[in-house]
């Protein structure tokens, strides 16, 4: 009799884990199509761009060809690459960056990005990479003369076990998210699958790396705010986004939280408004589960006043996967819109 008790328990669980599980994917969300009316896709970016910064003049930075464990890739033997728009252009188009020699161009697989412009005027490119599925920060410097970028150093720490993106606070210092605390893919799923809250932020410098903020499912994108108080975080598979204080010891704590009804993946921020802008999946399962039948969406949200007590959203595209799947960035420049995506392609809007 108790053996029965024993089985019918433990079945019980697994089906809360299993129902738990596809809520935080949104596994029965659909969307209804909200279309912008000057939109292209981007020629030439054809296997991803998940993750763009656009520095304060309009040139903008675009990871693609990531490799992750558990979802799709159109090219998984080909390298990553780092492209850039110029969005001053009548007409911007992705031109490839050229990576100096000495760098492991093979197993560069680019995830999250962000730029950091120092004192006399230095652009450095911050960039996750997975080689080989392990996490590291590699940092270059970017060349503006002839569209390249020289490799200066990777970053390696075992704080960052499963580095998601990145937000540069110096030429050598940054925030961090780790999605997961295992870096093995069946050990991420079961943290996925149980609903552990192992995710976390970590802040690294060369005299000091710390983790300063945790508890979180899965911590994705991550961004500042214009006056540099506020630190953002997205918690893809809590659909929210942290609003965190930052302290001059660079800790991090607790200031609000926005709940949302969408997978909340990069973050970017209006350095005019102070708008978040993020691109976003109404259905992960779709992400997950890849089926040509039924292609994982797109979305993109507006979040204007997110200090305030009544913060306003606004959808400002979605999209079935005909057009864009898998939505996991979006940034604006002058009245311009970039929409990236895990691994599928990436449009240009006119807003």
């Amino acid at each position: 009799m108790r053996s029965r008790l024993c089985c019918s328990e433990a079945w019980h669980v697994k089906e809360e884990n299993v129902l738990t599980f596809r809520n935080r994917l949104n596994a029965a969300r659909e969307i209804d199509p909200v279309t912008l009316p000057n939109c292209q896709l981007i020629k030439g970016i054809e296997r991803g761009s998940e993750d763009i910064d656009i520095l304060p003049n309009g040139v903008a930075f675009i990871s693609s060809g990531l490799k992750y464990p558990g979802l799709k890739s159109f090219a998984p033997d080909k390298p990553g690459e780092i492209f850039l728009m110029d969005l001053n252009e009548e007409k911007p188009r992705a031109v490839e960056l050229r990576i100096s020699r000495g760098f492991d161009l093979a197993s560069f697989n680019p995830h999250g990005i962000s730029t950091y412009i120092d004192k006399d005027d230095t652009v450095y490119l911050f960039v996750v990479n997975h080689p080989h599925q392990k996490s590291t920060v590699e940092v270059f410097k970017f060349v503006e003369d002839d569209n390249s970028l020289v490799h200066l150093k990777t970053i390696r720490h075992d704080l960052l076990i499963s580095v998601n993106d990145i937000v540069a606070m110096g030429p050598d210092s940054f925030y961090a998210t780790n999605d997961h605390y295992f870096s093995d893919f069946i050990l991420m799923f079961l943290e996925m699958f149980l609903g552990l809250t192992w995710s976390n932020v970590v802040y690294y410098s060369p005299k000091e790396v710390k983790e300063v903020a945790a508890g979180f499912y899965s911590a994705n994108g991550i961004n500042i705010s214009p006056d540099k108080k506020y630190i953002y975080v997205a918690d893809i598979l809590d659909h929210k986004v942290h609003v965190m204080e930052k302290h001059a010891n660079w800790n991090l704590t607790h200031a609000k939280t926005l709940q949302l009804d969408t997978l909340v993946d990069n973050l970017s921020v209006d350095p005019d408004t102070g708008d978040i802008w993020t691109g976003c999946h109404p259905n992960g399962m779709k992400l997950f589960y890849s089926d040509p039948e039924n292609l994982p969406a797109s979305e993109v949200l507006r979040i204007q006043n997110i200090l305030s007590e009544e913060p306003v959203v606004t959808r400002v595209y979605a999209d079935d996967g005909s057009v864009l799947q898998g939505s996991s960035v979006a940034s604006v420049h002058g009245g311009k819109l970039l929409i990236g995506t895990v691994f599928h392609r990436a449009l240009y809007c006119e807003l």
